[in-house]
C-alpha cells in the first residue's frame, strides 16, 4: 500500500487529522454496532455529562510497521481491559472487549497508509476514549454515552537522541487517597496541568509526585510510571493502589525477567531511598517513549543525581528499552498473545 507523502521523521507527537474514525453509541441500556466516518467532528448538547461532570475515559496505543511489513498493535487486549476497569470507576458501561478490538482493528485498516513505515521511528497512535453524551444537570451518571478511535501518526519520541531527563519532587498531589489516580481519564490529567505547567516554567521535565497520604513513598510522574534499577541489577518498581497500571511498565516487567534474567522487586520505594543512593539508574516508561530515562531529581534545591548520568540510558535501562521495542517491531520473539497483526 502507498503511504502518505510525509516526512515520518519530522511529524513530530502532534495530532494529525486522518481519513477514517470509529464511534459507537451506548443508547436505550445497551452499545450499538458501531460504524466509521470520515467526519472528525464531536457534536453534542450543551448540557452533555462530558461537560458538566467530567465522565470520560480513554487510552492510548499504538500501531508499527515490523520487519516483515506487517501492520501489528502491541497487546491491545490490555488496554481494552483497562478501560474497562476505568468505565466502571466512573459509572460508565463499558464496552466490551470484542468491540474495542473490532475498533482498533477498523480504525488501523482504514488508515494503514497513515501507518508510518519500519525504520521510520515513528508509529501511528491510537486513541480510543468514551464520554457521557447526553444531557445531565443533576450529578449523577448520564444515561447516554459515546465511544470513539481515532488515529494520528506521530513521530520519534526522541528527536536528536535520548537525553535523560531532570524531574522536581513536585508540592502538588496527582491523586487522593482512595481516589482515582489507578483510572485513565481525563480528569486525572487535568489535575495534573498546572503541576507540570508549573514544573516546566522552573526548568524542570516533569514532576515527582509522592503518595498523597504520608508524602513519603514515589508514585509517578503526571504521565508516566517509574522503574529503579540497584547497583546489582535489581529492577525495583513503585508499588500503590493510586498509580496508573502502566501496560508498558507490564511488560518491561516481563522482560526483565524473562528475556534479561533480572530479578524484578514490586515494592513502596521511598524518596530517602533515591536520596540515599539506593539506585544506579531510573526511568519513566509509557506508551509514547517505551523508557524516559532519569538523570536527576531536585528536592526543593537538593539536586539528587543518578550515577547513570546526564548523558544517556543507564545500561539496564537501555537493554530493557532494545528488548522491548525489538519485540514490537518484530526483530525479537514476541510473547504469545502480545503482538496483534491486523494486516
Amino acid at each position: 500500500m502507498e503511504k502518505k507523502n510525509l516526512d515520518w521523521s519530522s511529524i513530530g507527537f502532534a495530532y494529525h487529522t486522518t481519513d477514517m474514525r470509529y464511534v459507537a453509541d451506548y443508547k436505550d441500556g445497551q452499545w450499538q454496532a458501531g460504524h466509521m466516518t470520515a467526519d472528525a467532528t464531536v457534536v453534542i448538547n450543551e448540557c452533555a455529562g462530558i461537560l458538566q461532570y467530567c465522565q470520560e475515559v480513554f487510552e492510548g496505543l499504538k500501531a508499527y510497521t515490523t520487519e516483515d511489513g506487517s501492520i501489528v498493535t502491541f497487546r491491545p487486549d490490555l488496554n481494552a481491559e483497562r478501560m474497562i476497569d476505568s468505565a466502571k470507576r466512573l459509572e460508565m458501561p463499558p464496552i466490551s472487549k470484542e468491540q474495542f478490538m473490532e475498533a482498533v482493528d477498523e480504525v488501523v485498516k482504514a488508515n494503514a497508509a497513515w501507518v508510518p513505515p519500519y525504520g521510520s521511528g515513528a508509529t501511528l497512535y491510537l486513541r480510543p476514549y468514551m464520554f457521557a453524551s447526553s444531557p445531565v444537570i443533576g450529578v449523577k451518571p448520564a444515561d447516554e454515552y459515546q465511544f470513539r478511535l481515532f488515529c494520528t501518526p506521530v513521530g520519534p519520541y526522541f528527536q536528536g537522541g535520548v537525553k535523560p531527563l531532570t524531574l522536581c519532587v513536585s508540592d502538588f498531589d496527582r491523586a487522593a487517597p482512595h481516589g482515582t489516580g489507578h483510572v485513565k481519564a481525563g480528569l486525572n490529567y487535568a489535575m495534573s496541568l498546572h503541576a507540570n505547567v508549573t514544573a516546566h516554567k522552573n526548568g524542570f521535565d516533569e514532576n515527582v509526585f509522592l503518595d498523597p497520604a504520608t508524602r513519603t513513598y514515589i508514585e509517578e510522574t503526571g504521565g508516566a510510571n517509574f522503574l529503579f534499577v540497584t547497583r546489582e541489577g535489581e529492577v525495583v518498581i513503585p508499588k500503590s493502589d493510586s498509580i496508573l497500571p502502566s501496560i508498558t511498565r507490564r511488560s518491561l516487567v516481563y522482560v526483565a525477567e524473562h528475556y534479561l534474567g533480572l530479578k524484578v522487586t514490586q515494592r513502596q520505594v521511598a524518596l530517602a531511598e533515591v536520596e540515599a543512593g539506593a539506585f544506579e539508574e531510573c526511568g519513566l516508561c509509557g506508551t509514547a517513549a517505551v523508557i524516559s530515562p532519569v538523570g536527576k531529581i531536585v528536592d526543593h534545591g537538593k539536586e539528587i543525581c543518578l550515577p547513570s548520568g546526564m548523558e544517556a540510558m543507564g545500561p539496564v535501562t537501555q537493554k530493557l528499552y532494545e528488548t522491548l521495542t525489538g519485540i514490537q517491531m518484530g526483530t525479537i520473539e514476541a510473547p504469545e498473545g502480545w503482538i496483534h497483526k491486523i494486516m
